[in-house]
């Protein structure tokens, strides 16, 4: 089997990397909203409206969904969008972080339980992971939090990896709150993405004041400005751990 090479940077439930690859995904999860905003006229509002009024199976069924794409190693970048843009900021985070945790808790015991081999062989050769290995055997929990914060690995081949690690599980699931801060982030993108989707169609949106698009932007370009702050400690912190230079 040929061993796969792994990125410089990582992406956890559609987070983490450099702060323009974050700016990045935000402009092009706006962008495709409003064209299919504008293509399907009421469809996208709609459809919206539809998976609220599931209430809390809606959520239930998003959570399952991207549990089962973390598994397959399916990108959940598109999926955080679009929890923010049908159930809003708050509940949006929720249901990505369950879902995140519950599909990278899977991976985890997958790994560790049933494909070993195979997870062995797409990592094989990485001194980076070789790096990270030896530090969760000194303080488990400390450095996959501060992977789940910055990662060094894709997110979903890090669910896999870690898996061959000593960490505890329980460790490894308490330390998936580190996927907080890249969540808000991109399920804020998604708010504000579906909301703009919404105004292109002429739905509900389009009525709201000057001042409902102003506050969603400061508090956007706030949430952008932490987020990288945090990323950039963590980093930092997971450098001098690893036992790496800070890039």
């Amino acid at each position: 089997m040929e061993t796969m090479t792994l990125s410089e940077e990582g992406t956890p439930p559609g987070t983490g990397g450099f702060p323009w690859l974050k700016v990045g995904a935000g402009i092009v999860g706006v962008a495709i909203l409003v064209l299919v905003g504008r293509s399907l006229g009421g469809a996208l509002p709609e459809a919206v409206a539809w998976i609220r009024e599931l209430g809390v199976w809606g959520g239930v069924a998003f959570v399952g969904l991207y549990a089962v794409a973390a598994v397959a190693m399916a990108p959940g970048s598109i999926l955080t969008l679009a929890a923010g843009a049908i159930f809003g900021l708050a509940l949006g985070v929720f249901w990505v972080f369950i879902g995140a945790t519950l599909g990278a808790a899977l991976a985890f015991l997958v790994a560790r339980y049933v494909a070993r081999g195979w997870v062995e062989g797409r990592i094989a050769g990485s001194p980076r992971f070789a790096a990270v290995d030896r530090a969760i055997g000194r303080d488990g929990r400390k450095i996959v939090f501060l992977l789940r914060l910055s990662p060094l690995f894709p997110f979903n081949l890090m669910n896999y990896g870690l898996g061959l690690t000593r960490v505890r599980f329980v460790d490894y699931v308490v330390a998936s709150v580190g996927m907080l801060p890249g969540t808000l982030l991109y399920v804020y993108y998604g708010k504000v993405a579906g909301d703009v989707a919404s105004a292109a169609a002429g739905a509900g949106a389009a009525s709201r004041g000057v001042g409902y698009w102003l506050v969603l932007a400061l508090g956007l370009v706030a949430t952008v400005a932490v987020t990288t702050v945090v990323t950039r400690a963590a980093r930092r912190a997971l450098a001098g751990a690893t036992g790496e230079v800070d890039a």
